[in-house]
């Protein structure tokens, strides 16, 4: 009897020639590796058999090779370009060799390209120091390479690692150009890290870093930041005096810092100043006067403006526009606002994204939720997805609304589509769930934000203080001020009005009193609302004699009393059975022009119905 021989796979496919070239990328080479049959194959430029030999590389194998080839950069360009799929060949020392060679090249895309991995999980010394040692390896004089480093760290907005690289680089006696500190300093102008910008820009004074103009136009947006405008205009004067000369840039940076304080006069000073210097305004320069224009609610002379744009030749664009749009939603106009974005239109600009959703927020304030879904869903036509912004707006638009359900369902598009929520869309939901006396749901979701690297700000605490607050645990929501204060988030008037409305409600007024100290110890001005809290806590109660102590400071710090405030104190009085007094009131808030409103009349009514029943009690 004759048995089959077992099935052996390799005799077998030596049969057989394969089909493609595809089974060359898993089927390993038969003869090793060696450096010259690499080096041999990469200067013929055989690729395709480059790319065959790829996974089986080794950092080592790759390094030596590119020491080889360190004459020429647009080779090792090529050659790494086929090696981008295969990262495992390209460990730090590799990577570093490889940045010493391709810094020749005119640009220094690929070389940040190839620096960006390894900035992630290694420390800026041990960088540095590789760096270096690959260097010294290839006799590379040039320090460049730290230059290219310094600004890769910038890409990536890693300030403090930064700041160690150019520490290091000072250490060494390496000088990074002017442009490099000019990276430097924008990343920590973006990041709103001033007193970085302030520290690094000495240290470019002392090592005699020349500063560009571009520098100073940096340093006078940081003052500005710094709301330090009177320093920003004397910072111009400093530039003229080092022979730098400022440029329309530099002016428009002032102009708009003005702008963004609303001091149009002092930004009309500048723009004199410009125009004298015999520099042009461009679009820059009026978008900064219409937009802050606009914010102060004067759409009718930013529109003037946009007349004076273009009777200068200027050409307006989305900004401006968006800027007229903003204004005119922020109004109510939304009429207005359409016969802006068709004139828009009309002149070739398209609206963008941030048009959308400008639109989209001002329809949710008018509860135009139809309209603001035929809002999406044309700016979907139109080949622009939602973004982060538009789903903040539209979650926050249905909880406003008290459609929990609606917004928890963007919620989760959101999540799905890889959209990472902000603490704004947190703070949405925490309120919704707040209104629904769903707290434990709303805790979770606060101690997600925690998890996602997201720090609580002020806003979003006093949303869960305000939930717990309203539902009754009075106890959970003080926890929360302490969570504030270990945090350090400063509790603001917002934080302690909502804690003394929760006193209130549970007619706990004398420690609702004490938090009113308690905020004046702090700095913590109290509010009109902070006053109509404790005036309505007392009258509620009937002590209409701490009501008025109340009512009497609120008038002395200069707050005028409010239909709310009237209300509380008339409420008061209606209790105690002393409607000559409540009508007193009333005739006072007449001749202040406050209308009353219907919670006015029925505790008048309630007043007179409870008068009724005492004199019919003392007739029997």
């Amino acid at each position: 009897m004759k048995f089959l021989k077992p099935f052996n796979p390799n005799s077998f496919y030596r049969h057989f020639k394969p089909l493609s070239n595809s089974s060359l990328l898993t089927t390993p080479p038969t003869q090793p590796i060696t450096k010259t049959t690499l080096l041999n194959s990469i200067k013929s430029s055989q690729w395709h058999f480059i790319k065959h030999l790829a996974p089986h590389l080794t950092p080592s194998l790759l390094s030596s090779t590119l020491s080889n080839l360190h004459q020429n950069p647009t080779l090792v360009q090529t050659l790494l370009s086929h090696l981008h799929n295969h990262p495992h060949c390209l460990d730090l020392t590799t990577r570093c060799i490889a940045l010493c060679i391709l810094y020749r090249l005119p640009s220094s895309n690929l070389s940040h390209q190839i620096l960006h991995p390894i900035i992630h999980t290694t420390a800026p010394a041990v960088l540095f120091n590789q760096l270096s040692l690959a260097r010294n390896h290839l006799n590379t004089k040039t320090t460049v390479v730290f230059d290219i480093l310094l600004i890769s760290y910038c890409q990536l907005m890693k300030p403090n690692e930064a700041l160690e690289c150019f520490i290091l680089m000072k250490q060494n006696g390496i000088l990074p150009n002017t442009e490099t500190c000019n990276q430097v300093l924008n990343m920590f102008l973006k990041l709103n890290r001033t007193q970085m910008a302030w520290g690094f820009y000495e240290d470019m004074f002392r090592m005699k870093i020349k500063s560009s103009v571009f520098t100073f136009n940096i340093m006078i947006n940081v003052l500005c930041k710094e709301d330090k405008l009177k320093k920003a205009k004397e910072f111009i004067g400093h530039m003229e005096v080092l022979g730098v000369k400022p440029n329309v840039v530099t002016y428009n940076t002032l102009i708009n810092g003005y702008c963004l304080k609303g001091k149009f006069r002092e930004a009309r000073l500048v723009f004199q100043t410009m125009k004298d210097k015999g520099l042009k305004p461009d679009s820059y320069t009026y978008n900064s006067f219409i937009s802050g224009l606009c914010r102060e609610r004067r759409i009718d002379e930013a529109s003037d403006l946009l007349c004076k744009l273009l009777e200068s030749g200027l050409v307006p664009n989305a900004v401006t526009y968006n800027a007229l749009i903003d204004g005119c939603c922020n109004r109510g106009e939304l009429d207005k606002a359409f016969a802006y974005r068709d004139e828009m239109m009309s002149r070739g600009i398209m609206p963008s994204l941030v048009t959308y959703n400008l639109f989209i927020h001002a329809m949710f304030l008018e509860k135009k939720l139809v309209e603001a879904d035929d809002m999406i869903k044309e700016m979907r036509e139109k080949g622009m997805e939602p973004d982060v912004v538009t789903y903040n707006i539209v979650i926050n638009g249905y909880c406003r609304c008290g459609d929990a359900k609606k917004a928890f369902t963007l919620y989760d598009e959101m999540v799905e589509k890889r959209i990472r929520p902000t603490l704004v869309t947190y703070t949405s939901l925490i309120d919704v769930l707040g209104k629904r006396n769903r707290m434990s749901e709303a805790e979770k979701m606060f101690k997600k934000t925690k998890k996602e690297g997201l720090l609580p700000d002020i806003i979003i605490f006093n949303a869960l203080i305000d939930g717990h607050c309203a539902n009754g645990d009075i106890d959970r929501a003080f926890q929360l001020l302490k969570e504030m204060d270990d945090a350090k988030v400063v509790p603001d008037e917002v934080t302690y009005n909502t804690l003394m409305q929760g006193y209130c409600r549970e007619e706990k007024v004398e420690e609702a009193q004490k938090l009113l100290d308690e905020m004046k110890r702090r700095g913590i001005k109290p509010d009109h609302i902070s006053y109509n809290t404790l005036i309505s806590g007392y009258s509620k109660k009937g002590d209409m004699k701490d009501a008025l102590e109340v009512y009497n400071e609120m008038l002395s710090i200069g707050f005028h009393p409010t239909i709310l405030t009237y209300n509380a104190l008339i409420q008061g009085y209606c209790k105690n059975g002393e409607s000559v007094y409540a009508e007193e009131l009333l005739r006072e808030m007449k001749r202040k022009g406050i209308t009353p409103d219907d919670n006015t009349f029925l505790s008048l009514v309630e007043a007179m119905k409870t008068n009724d029943d005492l004199v019919e009690n003392d007739d029997k």
